[in-house]
């Protein structure tokens, strides 16, 4: 680490170095003996893992790399699955929705996959999320709550849940309606008749023995909390998990504030100290509702990394992590250009600017090799006038607008081509519909196709933006975007499109005449 980079982070304003200040301000002279910096995530598995989820481990760990440029003080990230949770409803987007009923109220781990490719519903989910973390290569440590109830290495602490119950109750209690106060317990003994998770209320029998006791299926039981036997509710759990594991820090979403409030004063009962967090905004769906695990309504990463790279969704969750932001397909397009746009600015920029940049978080300041020479809009500008298309031919047309066109040039603008393609085919092209030119469109048109025609073959996309420009000036339009327009939908067939000195020159000036022609043609 050098001593500048090291100063520069120390006032860098950009959002993870913030956040990674307030580590060093929580432990100045480091943890007592040396221990690691504890940063958790966590994650409910009774449903599909979604974007949200993902987005939360990969700012996580941008905190993480910033304070490691902070401080030489070791660190953990702990991604932790809620796994032994309940199953309190069927979600809405998976199969054999029949069969996942009959487990209402088992722990998810002993829910079979509805998928049947593991060996519970738990395990499914947590593998999916473990995939894209391992595709992301993020550095963490997988946790699984059954796993860890059922080792015994939350049983002190929950034993302190029981010296502790009635100041526990006094913190959870004024936030239950009179209904729930009357049957409401932090603890969640495991039935040993059936197996699931009983919301019922609890008696301690001895704190020191991790003994209680309550009512199952009419019978008075006496059982040990210890050993996976019971697990707490979760928001007790939360504050439980941060005093056992230490946890220094640990980010959550606008809808959690009051939750991680309790966890906190929990925490703080149980003898440990409440981590720094960051509250971030929720994704929205397009429809500016929140995304939900179990309607399926959100944005999955495997939908994102069907039409984008993983840089693209990396940058989209870097940007603004404190405003609401819609996730839905529209997006993604933007999100690899203006990737690509500050990727471009790196290598030019000073330090101080640097760590401001998006790009160095999303790749901890060691950028891959590489450029763009064509933006993914005008690719997509490109596939969408040529139909039905294959990456040989695509690359047939960059030779029109890049010198050496090539894949073994340009590998990068080779995979986005194949983004292209798939995102034009799913979601652009039945959208587009060209409409006929009319009034003095249909003038300006014809002007072009002569503009063109007395244009070299290889003219610049500069000396081609001009003419453009020029017919849409004295064209007779009452604003220029007008002339824009008209080109966008007369000859693309949708409502914007790219600076059109460059898809002429990308697409041909011959093909593009014919566009022209093609489009009077309708008008005639």
């Amino acid at each position: 680490m050098t001593d500048d980079l090291r100063t520069a982070a120390l006032e860098s304003k950009a959002w993870p170095f913030e956040e990674a200040r307030k580590l060093l301000k929580r432990w100045p002279e480091g943890k007592p003996g040396g221990e690691a910096i504890i940063f958790e995530t966590g994650y409910g598995p009774s449903g599909l893992p979604h974007i949200g989820t993902f987005n939360e481990v990969l700012r996580t760990t941008m905190v993480r790399n910033a304070f490691k440029a902070l401080s030489d003080q070791p660190t953990r990230l702990i991604a932790f699955s809620d796994d032994m949770d309940g199953l309190r409803k069927v979600p809405d987007n998976v199969p054999n929705q029949a069969m996942l009923a009959q487990y209402l109220g088992k722990p998810l781990t002993q829910v079979p996959d509805p998928f049947e490719k593991f060996e519970s519903f738990a395990h499914h989910n947590n593998a999916m999320l473990r995939a894209f973390l391992d595709r992301y290569g993020f550095d963490y440590e997988f946790a699984s709550s059954t796993e860890y109830y059922a080792a015994g290495r939350f049983d002190e602490q929950l034993r302190n849940v029981l010296r502790n119950y009635d100041a526990i109750m006094a913190v959870m209690l004024p936030t239950l309606r009179g209904e729930r106060q009357a049957t409401y317990s932090p603890v969640l003994p495991v039935s040993p008749k059936s197996g699931v998770v009983l919301q019922v209320p609890v008696e301690v029998v001895d704190a020191e023995a991790g003994l209680i006791c309550f009512v199952d299926e009419g019978e008075t039981i006496e059982q040990s909390i210890l050993g996976g036997k019971a697990k707490l509710q979760w928001k007790p759990d939360w504050g439980m998990r941060w005093a056992a594991l230490g946890v220094d820090y640990e980010m959550h979403g606008k809808d959690l504030i009051d939750s991680a409030a309790l966890g906190g004063r929990i925490c703080q009962i149980l003898g440990g100290r409440k981590p720094e967090t960051l509250v971030y905004e929720l994704f929205l769906d397009e429809k500016g509702e929140k995304i939900s695990k179990s309607k399926g309504n959100g944005l999955s990463l495997e939908q994102w990394l069907t039409y984008g790279p993983e840089e693209s969704v990396a940058f989209y969750a870097y940007r603004e992590p404190k405003k609401a932001k819609q996730l839905h397909m529209g997006v993604i397009p933007r999100a690899v250009d203006d990737y690509w746009q500050f990727r471009g600015n790196y290598a030019g920029q000073a330090i101080k600017e640097r760590l401001g940049n998006p790009v160095h978080h999303i790749h901890d300041g060691r950028l891959p090799e590489g450029n763009l020479p064509v933006t993914f809009g005008l690719l997509l500008n490109l596939v969408g006038v040529m139909g039905e298309a294959s990456p040989e031919q695509v690359w047939g047309y960059l030779g029109n607008y890049v010198a050496d066109a090539s894949p073994a040039r340009y590998p990068e603008l080779d995979r986005l081509i194949g983004y292209a393609l798939a995102y034009h085919r799913d979601f652009v092209a039945p959208t587009l519909k060209r409409r006929a030119p009319e009034g003095v469109e249909v003038a300006a048109l014809e002007r072009l196709d002569a503009a063109l025609a007395a244009l070299p073959a290889n003219a610049s996309a500069e000396d081609i933006q001009n003419e453009v420009y020029e017919i849409g000036k004295t064209g007779g339009f009452a604003e220029l975007r007008d002339w824009f327009r008209a080109l966008y939908e007369t000859l693309l067939g949708s409502s914007q499109g790219p600076r059109m000195g460059s898809f002429i020159k990308l697409y041909g000036i011959a093909n593009s005449r014919k566009l022209i022609a093609e489009a009077l043609g309708r008008a005639a």
